[in-house]
């Protein structure tokens, strides 16, 4: 058997980098560590998903293993922090506080998160922090091509489309219902108002995206401001908000929802955090095909409908939620503004002397901002 990779050198590579037979040597030898395993776990079938650097690194991998005579095997993810030189989306993956915050919609929901295994907050095994949960097989509405245009979604019925609406509302609503999120959830506690740190959040990781490099975004920055002067006079109670809140976060099956994923926005605000973003996020790719002159779907995550069945399941009035949708279109863009620095410099796209230009939904977000956005 050849020896093994020295440790040293192993993490000069990064785990995009790495050869995924070394990869998977590195996982069997961690998973060995972690399980007591009579011979070294076997690790198989590596891939990795499309990422794009926005999100987690994800590692699909199987393994199969054997404890006092007793065979166990899995089919498993490993999340990972994208690398430095991805040139990533977001400033910091803190994955320890998205494994713990998933353990804790387990514990006090009925919500399917995927079943989680271990947590590694050690860079040593892999070069980074890493979890592994149980892989959930089933289907998920996609951003690529957006959903709007081609596949299982634009092929179901109205019908089928009703029930995924209303199943992914219904998530949200149990997300919503978790008692006490502050004590449940301590790392996602802070000073101050919850909404007032959400924002300044935002503000920091938009100077960091973009502003700080000399990638002042004018329209990000009118919206800012526009928040400021629409203040919502009472925010309301906090929940624990997913954060991305949206069907293409869900793995459905039959249009039941088998597992919702990516936690990693995760924060205690008003429940209309996440209201807003699930309406918003699919109005952004309804837009699109509008603006090709494609049907689109517009019967899918209607406004009025979400609204209707958020109150329906909880009993709780959606307030502020002009104000909301013009933040979850601001974040949004500082997402498509990143997106765009990125693509720049990797070669993938040209600048433009307009910066605005740099938000995809920058029609939108300025109708948004005039109060002349139409919903019908």
């Amino acid at each position: 058997m050849a020896e093994d990779p020295d440790p040293a050198e192993r993490q000069q590579l990064t785990v995009s980098e790495r050869d995924l037979d070394v990869l998977a040597e590195d996982l069997a030898r961690w998973l060995d560590s972690r399980v007591s395993a009579d011979h070294r776990p076997k690790v198989s079938n590596l891939s990795r998903p499309q990422s794009g650097g926005m999100s987690s690194t994800s590692i699909l991998f199987d393994a199969e293993w054997s404890v006092d005579g007793r065979h166990e095997s899995g089919s498993f993810v490993a999340r990972m922090a994208p690398e430095p030189g991805s040139f990533p989306v977001f400033e910091t993956y803190d994955l320890a506080t998205q494994y713990r915050v998933m353990a804790g919609v387990a514990e006090h929901t009925d919500v399917p998160v995927p079943g989680l295994c271990w947590l590694e907050e050690d860079e040593k095994p892999l070069g980074t922090p890493f979890f592994v949960m149980k892989r959930v097989d089933g289907r998920v509405p996609t951003d690529n091509p957006p959903y709007v245009f081609i596949g299982w979604l634009f092929d179901a019925t109205p019908e089928e489309r009703a029930l995924l609406t209303a199943n992914t509302v219904e998530v949200i609503a149990k997300v919503h219902a978790i008692a006490d999120p502050a004590l449940h959830f301590p790392a996602l506690r802070g000073p101050g108002q919850s909404l007032r740190r959400h924002v300044e959040a935002q503000k920091a990781w938009y100077r960091w995206a973009l502003a700080d490099d000399g990638f002042e975004i004018p329209l990000l920055e009118r919206a800012f401001a526009w928040l400021e002067e629409n203040w919502p006079e009472d925010p309301g109670p906090d929940v624990l908000s997913w954060g991305d809140a949206r069907p293409g976060n869900i793995i459905f099956r039959d249009f039941e929802p088998a597992a919702v994923l990516d936690w990693e926005m995760a924060a205690l605000g008003p429940r209309e955090l996440d209201v807003a973003w699930v309406i918003f996020i699919h109005r952004f790719f309804q837009d699109i095909a509008t603006r090709f002159d494609q049907p689109g779907l517009p019967d899918f995550l209607r406004r009025a409908d979400v609204v209707a069945k958020y109150e329906e399941l909880t009993g709780h009035p959606v307030r502020n939620l002009d104000w909301h949708i013009v933040y979850a279109a601001l974040r949004h863009g500082i997402v498509m503004a990143r997106v765009k620095r990125r693509m720049i410099h990797f070669g993938e796209d040209t600048d433009t002397p307009d910066r605005d230009d740099y938000v995809m939904h920058r029609a939108s977000l300025e109708r948004l901002l005039e109060g002349t956005y139409e919903w019908d």
